[in-house]
């Protein structure tokens, strides 16, 4: 139930900047209507003998569960009023509310208290002026050529090894390993590694190298008991490898043909060039990226403003988060390690979510359906179907929130230099 015809009362303190304590008083004329409803809600669900349901008089109601629509109505009115509060003064809350000194007696005014931090005010009093140095982005023939190479792993086929070959390093196998065991044989386990790729134990990838096709044999191997931690205790074993599938890389050459293979070239040096320019495009785009984050943290340092600890904890709690098996000690000192670097990050935002706010550069949703219709033409798929998978997703305000982000970069790009 909404309270706004409700005249409360709210005081408001500031303990701190970010801060308030709220004391809100609800009139008992409001406090007994919402009494009243609860009665009614709850003589429709109950069924007691000699009453049909739903015809339960509002005093047997009373007399038998007046206890818990009392608690019922507090809480109801609370919630709203509330509620109310936070809409009629501004207020946008970054913790729980803690609410407590509840203060009621039937046919009085009803009060409570409620302390919560909201987000930080920013005052920015200087956002341009400012000059910043754009990296010149240089593509290195090298750049090119890792391209060129993980396309051709791409177009790589894989043929068997003749029987005749040896395992090496770069070979793609499959293998069964059996731990030979002081009381027998142990469980067989099947394995696909690329050899030389680290994928497998030193040891084990030692034993491989040099096998045939369809080998098999006893081997003894050093192991660590916990691969993954560098001073675990390394002991011997015996194994029983089987090699059950090699097969080795064919790459093809970065000729003609290959260009045609993977697009619309006509030779290796259009497809070289077409990869040049792609990378010098994306380049550019990470240079101004660049650029304009470093504008915005000028203008963070110009105009410098406290960040609440909760906001920061929170912050931390989303990219680093919690985990069932995850060492409490190591999950705070990581926290701890990247607390500078998030803290930036919230005031970067906070000034962004300012100058959108006082310049009136929010995302419209004109923008967002334009947004959206480029995906769904891209897709050739109808705007409403990608509406709604966009909505299903959460991904309408994330949307927003990017077009939002642009619009503020470019308009404070217009107030400072980039050189």
């Amino acid at each position: 139930m909404a309270v706004e015809s409700i005249d409360l009362k709210i005081a408001i303190e500031k303990p701190s900047p970010w801060g308030r304590e709220l004391t809100i008083t609800v009139p008992a004329d409001h406090v007994e209507r919402e009494r009243a409803a609860a009665l009614t809600r709850l003589a429709k669900k109950v069924k007691l003998p000699g009453f049909r349901k739903g015809k339960v008089p509002a005093g047997v109601i009373q007399k038998r569960y007046g206890a818990a629509v009392e608690q019922e109505t507090i809480e109801r009115v609370i919630g709203d009023a509330y509620r109310e509060a936070l809409r009629r003064e501004k207020l946008q809350p970054i913790t729980q509310a803690n609410v407590d000194r509840v203060d009621y007696r039937s046919g009085t005014d009803l009060t409570f208290h409620v302390g919560f931090e909201v987000r930080p005010e920013v005052q920015l009093e200087r956002i341009g002026g400012f000059r910043v140095k754009r990296e010149t982005p240089v593509v290195a023939d090298e750049h090119v050529a890792n391209v060129l190479e993980r396309l051709r792993d791409q177009q790589t086929l894989w043929q068997p090894i003749a029987e005749d070959g040896t395992i090496a390093d770069g070979d793609r196998i499959v293998v069964e390993i059996t731990p030979m065991e002081a009381e027998g044989p142990g469980k067989t386990r099947s394995y696909q590694l690329v050899l030389g790729e680290g994928q497998a134990a030193p040891s084990i990838e030692n034993v491989i190298r040099g096998m045939k096709p369809g080998d098999a044999g006893d081997f003894t191997v050093e192991l660590a008991d916990r691969p993954d931690d560098p001073a675990s205790e390394v002991k011997t074993h015996t194994i029983h490898v089987r090699v059950m599938e090699s097969k080795r890389p064919e790459r093809p050459a970065l000729d003609d043909e290959f260009a045609k293979g993977v697009g619309s070239f006509a030779t290796m040096d259009e497809l070289r060039n077409h990869v040049r320019a792609d990378l010098e495009a994306e380049a550019t785009r990470d240079a101004d990226r660049q650029a304009k984050t470093r504008l915005v943290q000028e203008i963070v340092d110009a105009n410098p403003f406290d960040v609440p600890t909760s906001m920061i904890d929170d912050y931390l709690k989303r990219i680093i988060p919690d985990a069932e098996d995850e060492d409490a000690e190591q999950l705070a000192e990581a926290r701890r390690q990247v607390r500078p670097g998030a803290t930036d990050a919230i005031r970067r935002m906070l000034v962004m979510d300012r100058v959108a706010e006082t310049e009136a550069l929010r995302a419209t949703p004109a923008e967002v359906d334009a947004r959206i219709t480029d995906v769904a033409e891209r897709l050739g798929r109808s705007l409403a179907d990608v509406k709604a998978r966009f909505a299903k997703n959460g991904r309408l305000d994330e949307l927003a929130n990017e077009i939002t982000e642009q619009k503020v970069l470019d308009y404070l790009t217009t107030l400072s230099t980039i050189e």
